[in-house]
C-alpha cells in the first residue's frame, strides 16, 4: 500500500465518522516566533484545545506536515528524518477514549488490515496525580486487543505534554510488531531492540499543567492523535527502512547511479535532507544564519557535503529536485508550484557554501601551520569544531586534510564540545516549543496588527504587487518579509513609516469576522499561502487600509500600538527583502 493510499484511506475513515477534513498548516507557523516549525499536528489546534470554538466543528481530521530537527545529526541511520507527515485526528470536547479506541482499532485492523495479534498497546499506570487507566485499558479489550497485549506504563511513556507547562494527559500508544525474534522473555513495547515499533498515539488531554507543576481540568476533554506516514508505508510494506519506499527510492537509486563511492549513510542523507529542505522553501522558509533559516541552511550545506563525499556532481542538484517533484506531486503539488524558487534556492545556497569550504580549507591551512610552528603534530579539537561552527567546515574534511599532512586531529575534544552544542541547541528547540504553546502577550498581540499595517503601506509605496512572505515577531521586535526587486531607498522606508504611524493615530478600528474561504478571496482579503486555510476563515479588518485571513490575536484599535519605527531594511534572499522594526 502506497504512502497516498494510506493518507486517503484515514483521512475518508474519520470523515465517515463525522468529523470534517482541515488542510495542513504551513512548515512555517504564521507570525509565530516561539517556534521554528510545525512539530505535530496539535501545534495549530493549541487555542481550540484549550476552548476556543474551531470554525470547523468539534471533530477534526488532516495530514500534517511537520518538521524535527533535534536529532539531525542522527540522519542517516535506517529511520531518522527531519521531514515527515503526521496524520491525525481530534474531538475538541466531543467524544472519548471509548469511541477513540474504537475508531482506531477499526482503522488499523480493518482499513489497513493489520492482523489483530500484530498490534500490542500501551496505557498509564497511574500516580498520584491521575489514577491508572483501566477504562482504556477496557476499552482496547472490547475492541478486541489479545489478552497480554496490553502494557501498563509511568509519565515516561504514556503521558503526553509540549514543554513543561501546558494542555496534557495520559495517552494510550500502538505498537506494530514487526516479527523480529524477542530480545528477552521480557521483551515488551517498551524495549529497543526492534521488535516492537510505535505506530500510532492518542492522547487523551483534559488535563492543564501550570507553571508551578499542578494539575487542574480543562473545561473541556479532548483527543489528540498522531500517526507517522512514513514509519506506517515502510512497515505495512515490509520495507527495512523509510528510504526503501517509494517516498525516496528513485532519489535513492538516482543517487547510487551518480556517486563513484558507494556510502549507503550519505544516500540517505542527502536524499532526506533535499526532501526537507523543498518543503520548507515551499511554505516561504529561505536559508540564513538565525532560527529556522539556519535549520535550513545547515540542511542544504549537509546534503551538499555528503554529495562531495560520494563524489557527485554538485550541479545534479537540480536533477534531484526534478525527479521528487515528479515523484511526490500527487501527495504535495506545491512542489511543482514552486520548483523554479526551489531550484534558485537550493542553488543558490549551494554555491555559497562551495565558497565556505574554500575558505574553511584555509583557515585549517592556517591552523596547520600554527601547530607546525610549535612543534605539534596534532590539531586541537577547539580548533575542529571552530573550523566547524564558524565555517560550515566539515570535521571529516578536516580530518582527512590532517592526515595528508601526516597530522592528527584530537577528535576525542571535538565530540565533546560538539555534544554540548548539541545539547544546546535541543534545550534550544525545547523551549520554542514550550514558548509556543504559551500564548501571546500584550506586546506580540500589537506587533500582529503592525505586521498588517506595514503590508498595507508597503503595497502604497512599492506597488500593489507587493506581498508578505513571512514574518517573526518577540516581545523586542518585528520581522517582516516582502518581495520586491531592489533595495528601498531612504525615502521609501521613511514613507512607509510614516504611513503606518498615521493610521496608528487614526485609532481605526480592527474587526474580526469568520466567512467561507471563497468569500475572503472575493472580498479582496489578502493572505500567504491561501490553499493551506480551512473552508472557513478568520479575517481582520483595519479601517479600510487592511484586509487579511490571519489567526490573530490582533489589537481592537490601532491607536493602541505605539510608534512604529524602521531600524533596518535588507536582503533575505532572491527577490525577497526584510525589514526590522520596533514598536515602542
Amino acid at each position: 500500500m502506497k504512502a497516498i493510499d494510506i493518507r486517503n484511506k484515514y483521512l475518508r475513515f474519520f470523515k465517515e465518522h463525522g468529523h470534517n477534513v482541515i488542510p495542513s498548516a504551513p512548515l512555517i507557523p504564521e507570525n509565530d516566533p516561539s517556534v521554528l516549525f510545525t512539530t505535530a499536528g496539535m501545534q495549530p489546534l493549541v487555542p481550540y484545545l484549550l476552548g476556543q470554538k474551531h470554525p470547523e466543528g468539534t471533530r477534526l481530521t488532516d495530514y500534517q506536515k511537520c518538521v524535527r530537527t533535534n536529532d539531525i545529526e542522527e540522519v542517516g541511520d535506517n529511520r531518522h528524518l527531519t521531514f515527515f507527515e503526521m496524520l491525525g485526528n481530534w474531538s475538541l470536547g466531543d467524544y472519548f477514549k471509548e469511541e477513540s479506541i474504537q475508531m482506531s482499532f477499526d482503522f488499523l485492523t480493518k482499513e489497513l488490515q493489520i492482523p489483530v495479534e500484530k498490534l500490542s498497546v500501551t496505557v498509564f499506570a497511574g500516580d498520584e496525580d491521575c489514577a491508572r487507566d483501566e477504562l482504556a485499558a477496557e476499552c482496547w479489550k472490547k475492541a478486541g486487543i489479545l489478552d497480554g497485549h496490553i502494557y501498563y506504563y509511568g509519565k515516561d511513556d504514556n503521558w503526553w505534554i509540549a514543554g513543561e507547562e501546558g494542555p496534557c494527559g495520559p495517552d494510550t500508544e500502538m505498537f506494530y510488531d514487526t516479527g523480529k525474534p524477542a530480545c528477552s522473555p521480557d521483551c515488551q513495547p517498551s524495549c529497543d531492540c526492534g521488535k516492537y515499533v510505535e505506530i500510532w498515539n492518542n492522547v487523551f488531554m483534559e488535563f492543564f499543567k501550570d507553571k508551578d507543576g499542578k494539575y487542574s481540568k480543562l473545561s473541556q476533554k479532548n483527543v489528540d492523535t498522531g500517526l507517522g506516514l512514513e514509519r506506517m508505508t515502510m512497515l505495512l510494506q515490509g520495507k527495512k527502512t523509510p528510504f526503501d519506499t517509494e517516498l525516496f527510492k528513485p532519489v535513492m537509486d538516482k543517487l547510487q547511479e551518480l556517486q563513484k563511492v558507494d556510502l549507503i549513510e550519505s544516500r540517505r542523507i542527502v536524499a532526506e535532507h533535499l526532501r526537507s529542505s523543498m518543503m520548507i522553501i515551499c511554505d516561504g522558509g529561505r536559508p540564513s544564519n538565525v532560527d529556522r533559516g539556519y535549520v535550513l541552511r545547515r540542511l542544504i550545506r549537509r546534503a551538499v557535503r555528503h554529495m562531495n563525499k560520494l563524489q557527485i556532481d554538485l550541479n545534479e542538484i537540480s536533477t534531484l529536485i526534478g525527479i521528487y517533484v515528479e515523484n511526490l506531486k500527487e501527495m504535495y503539488p506545491e512542489l511543482a508550484n514552486n520548483k523554479e524558487t526551489i531550484i534558485a534556492t537550493l542553488v543558490e545556497e549551494k554555491d555559497k557554501f562551495v565558497k565556505t569550504l574554500n575558505h574553511g580549507e584555509k583557515e585549517f591551512a592556517k591552523a596547520m601551520n600554527n601547530c607546525k610552528q610549535q612543534g605539534q603534530s596534532k590539531i586541537d579539537g577547539n580548533v575542529v569544531f571552530k573550523l566547524y561552527d564558524t565555517y560550515g567546515f566539515p570535521p571529516e574534511v578536516t580530518k582527512e586534510l590532517a592526515e595528508e599532512n601526516n597530522m592528527e586531529v584530537d577528535m576525542q575534544e571535538f565530540e565533546k564540545l560538539f555534544k554540548e552544542h548539541q545539547e544546546k541547541s535541543r534545550q534550544g528547540a525545547t523551549q520554542k516549543f514550550k514558548g509556543g504553546l504559551a500564548g501571546n502577550g500584550e506586546i506580540e498581540t500589537k506587533y500582529h496588527t503592525a505586521t498588517h499595517l506595514l503590508n498595507a503601506a508597503l503595497k502604497v509605496v512599492l506597488g500593489n504587487d507587493t506581498h508578505q512572505r513571512g514574518s517573526n515577531i518577540t516581545e523586542e521586535r518585528m520581522r517582516f518579509d516582502f518581495n520586491c526587486d531592489h533595495k528601498m531607498t531612504d525615502e521609501e522606508k521613511q514613507k512607509a513609516e510614516d504611513l503606518v504611524n498615521e493610521w496608528i493615530k487614526q485609532d481605526l478600528p480592527v474587526t474580526v469576522e469568520e466567512m467561507s474561504k471563497e468569500d475572503a478571496i472575493k472580498s479582496g482579503a489578502e493572505c500567504m499561502f491561501i490553499e493551506k486555510y480551512p473552508d472557513t476563515v478568520t479575517v481582520y479588518t483595519i479601517g479600510d487600509i487592511s484586509k487579511e485571513l490571519c489567526g490573530g490575536p490582533h489589537v481592537k484599535h490601532t491607536g493602541e500600538i505605539g510608534t512604529f519605527k524602521i531600524k533596518k531594511e535588507e536582503a533575505s534572499s532572491a527577490g525577497i527583502r526584510r525589514i526590522k522594526a520596533i514598536i515602542c
